[in-house]
């Protein structure tokens, strides 16, 4: 064995957070010196998102972990804990300065406080010096094969890989088909050539796309994130925050490890779909020699009835299916906070939640509690009617008289019905007020306790009944005014529910209520049409209780910060939008509500008929056949594609038995001979199948 060549791949224990190793990790003593002479008592993780999007609710979960509970894990004390927030920029295609922005923003406003702020980027010449010593010392070439070659190359290894680990001949099963395809032709490339044609790559001499630099790294291994990972690539694309200084990027797996050490990292820790990159993780640090930080991945955070897949939430914005990227259903951080959710509510759910190995997926009720929870105590409560009807009181003068002996027509009502220290606000009845539509129905049933025809209801705060004696309606029976009395007097009958009411001073506002945005808990691969269509319900006439004026004005709303909670009572909590223009002075400008969460869980509201719901479950039914369908075909070699698969099976009586060719179909079961036109276009299905498993061996 060479010096160069890596020690044997081995599995030990992990210590602290447990998860597996490899030989490469293991530090010389004299790394492990250094790191602590720097670090001392200090333990360090890091934050490291991409600027190619905006933050959501899976990034809170990772630095609820990196900035709190893995130091809570590990049993490292406060005044020892210390996390890098990076921007991992090593894409300056898809990341732009807003991004890089609100990734700062939302972070500071989740209450974390990062040791430093650094970026990918400004290592780049660090990162290129690396690259040209591994060069020097033949671990890395420059290489031109095309992404399609590139994939040949990588299902060929990952073939003969597989032919090894089931103790078949990798030679028979998996022949090489030339020396270009594996080990590649510009893998014995000399270094001197390596390093001319690298710096012809710095200096813009290679059209983008052209020439990449690979690892030198192991085609016989069992992991093919090992086959040779490219280490950088040209692209003639400014950089958002280095400028245009660089035209060739390092790639996400020669960065990530490279800046973990150069920052001292002691736990390096993400998701689990990352584990696979433990090897090349490992292989570089131990290649360049540096200090190898501790690897830890959690599962991801899946949560019901949306979906984080950032292609997917791509979609959703520029199909319109959504406001934006802060729309109140999104689950990003801006939408989040745009619906209600303050930081607390958000940190104390990721706390709840949790970090493990184990998959699996959250219920959105679980969120909603945890908002319940944080608002009840602190929001103001306020009366509203959301689609109000008006009532006018058609005995108001002997009405007020029933009243002055308990002090008029004006009620003070505390904020909190709890918590005196909120304090308390004041509500004048009128001649004319509003009730909510869900307060009224034309005809009565023995169940309903709201206010009908010829029925009495209470009346909130101010106690009496309130007797439906005559309704106006317009066109169409829409109801658009109740004429009632109201009655104080001793003796009155008891009422069986009392209502809320805003008087005629009340505030106009838009009323946004949100529900979740898809029809089933868990999106399948047809999740556009699982869609909810309900999913804002948009209330343009609402009344609000004036009293809410001194907290809703428009200098008070920000999209950074969390903007006023109330509650409007029997309907929720909900926050002033960004949207609202209020001016409290002059009571003008546009005042905008979003219903964060309901006042309890909203079980079984259907939204749904039945013959929708059947035929989603149909479809999720179909799509989970088919993924299994698909899962199998994928187990069926190219040699016995057309032996195997449903739409050949039994159609051949025939195949080419060696060469490139092996398992082609030469004869029909009747023995009827192929011809060279139908042979070629057989093996162009053929060749499909094999992009589906090179396809399938990168996840």
């Amino acid at each position: 064995m060479s010096d160069d060549a890596p020690p044997p791949e081995t599995t030990t224990v992990s210590n602290a957070l447990n998860a597996r190793e490899v030989a490469w990790a293991k530090n010389s003593p004299e790394l492990e010196a250094e790191h602590a002479r720097i670090n001392g008592p200090i333990i360090r993780t890091r934050f490291p998102p991409e600027p190619n999007g905006f933050l959501h609710i899976g990034h809170a979960k990772s630095m609820n972990m990196n900035f709190s509970l893995a130091f809570e894990k590990l049993g490292v004390p406060p005044e020892h804990r210390r996390t890098v927030f990076r921007y991992d920029d090593t894409n300056p295609a898809a990341e732009e300065l807003e991004y890089i922005d609100s990734l700062r923003r939302d972070m500071e406003w989740l209450g974390w406080e990062p040791e430093r702020t650094t970026y990918s980027s400004d290592n780049f010449r660090q990162l290129h010096e690396f690259a040209v010593q591994l060069i020097r010392r033949g671990l890395a070439y420059v290489c031109d094969m095309k992404k399609a070659e590139m994939e040949v190359q990588r299902d060929v290894a990952r073939r003969r890989a597989m032919c090894r680990a089931t103790g078949r001949d990798p030679d028979v099963e998996a022949p090489i088909p030339s020396p270009d395809i594996l080990p590649g032709r510009n893998r014995d490339t000399s270094v001197e050539r390596n390093l001319e044609m690298f710096e012809n790559m710095r200096l813009g001499l290679y059209d983008e796309g052209s020439m990449t630099l690979r690892l030198k790294m192991d085609f016989e291994s069992s992991n093919p994130n090992m086959y040779d990972l490219v280490a950088y690539r040209i692209k003639y694309t400014p950089h958002p925050h280095a400028g245009s200084g660089w035209c060739i990027y390092p790639s996400y797996d020669w960065t990530h490890g490279t800046c973990d050490s150069l920052e001292h990292i002691d736990y390096s820790i993400c998701t689990l779909e990352f584990e696979t990159r433990r090897e090349p993780y490992y292989w570089i640090l131990w290649a360049l020699d540096l200090y190898r930080p501790k690897v830890y991945e959690m599962s991801r955070l899946n949560i019901e009835y949306t979906v984080l897949s950032k292609r997917r939430l791509l979609k959703l914005v520029n199909q319109k299916y959504v406001r934006g990227w802060d729309d109140p259903r999104m689950p990003t951080i801006s939408g989040l906070r745009r619906r209600g959710y303050t930081a607390k509510i958000l940190n104390s759910f990721c706390d709840d939640v949790g970090a493990t190995r184990a998959m699996n997926v959250v219920e959105m009720e679980k969120l909603h509690h945890t908002a319940r929870t944080h608002l009840a105590p602190t929001s103001r409560r306020v009366m509203a009617a959301l689609d109000p009807i008006k009532v006018t009181i058609t005995n108001w003068d002997e009405a007020v008289k029933q009243q002055e002996a308990e002090g008029g027509m004006t009620f003070e009502v505390p904020n909190s019905p709890t918590d005196k220290s909120l304090g308390s606000h004041t509500v004048t009845m009128t001649k004319v007020f509003y009730i909510d539509s869900s307060d009224f129905k034309l005809k009565d049933n023995p169940t309903y306790y709201g206010l009908a025809p010829n029925k009495a209801v209470g009346l909130k705060f101010h106690g009496g009944n309130l007797f439906c004696t005559d309704i106006v309606k317009q066109e169409g029976d829409k109801v658009v005014e109740i004429k009632c009395t109201l009655d104080k007097s001793e003796g009155r009958a008891k009422p069986k529910s009392f209502i809320t009411w805003v008087p005629s001073d009340g505030l106009p506002a838009e009323v946004r209520v949100y529900s979740h945005l898809f029809t089933v808990p868990e999106p399948t691969d047809r999740w556009e049409e699982e869609l909810n269509k309900n999913s804002e319900m948009i209330y343009p006439n609402a009344i609000v209780d004036p009293s809410v004026a001194e907290v809703c004005d428009k200098k008070h709303v920000d999209r950074w910060t969390s903007n006023a909670a109330v509650q409007f009572e029997r309907f929720g909590y909900f926050v002033v939008d960004t949207d609202a223009a209020f001016d409290s002075a002059s009571k003008s400008g546009a005042l905008v509500f979003n219903r964060t969460v309901s006042l309890k869980e909203e079980v079984g509201k259907k939204e749904l008929s039945d013959e929708e719901i059947k035929a989603i479950e149909e479809r999720r039914e179909k799509s989970k056949k088919d993924k299994e369908a698909k899962e199998a075909r994928l187990q069926i070699s190219p040699e016995d594609f057309f032996k195997l698969v449903p739409e050949h099976a039994g159609k051949y009586s025939k195949y080419k038995e060696d060469g490139k060719d092996k398992g082609l179909p030469t004869h029909l079961a009747d023995g009827t001979e192929l011809t060279k036109s139908a042979m070629k276009k057989l093996e162009k299905e053929r060749q499909k199948h094999v992009k589906a498993l090179m396809k399938a061996s990168k996840k």
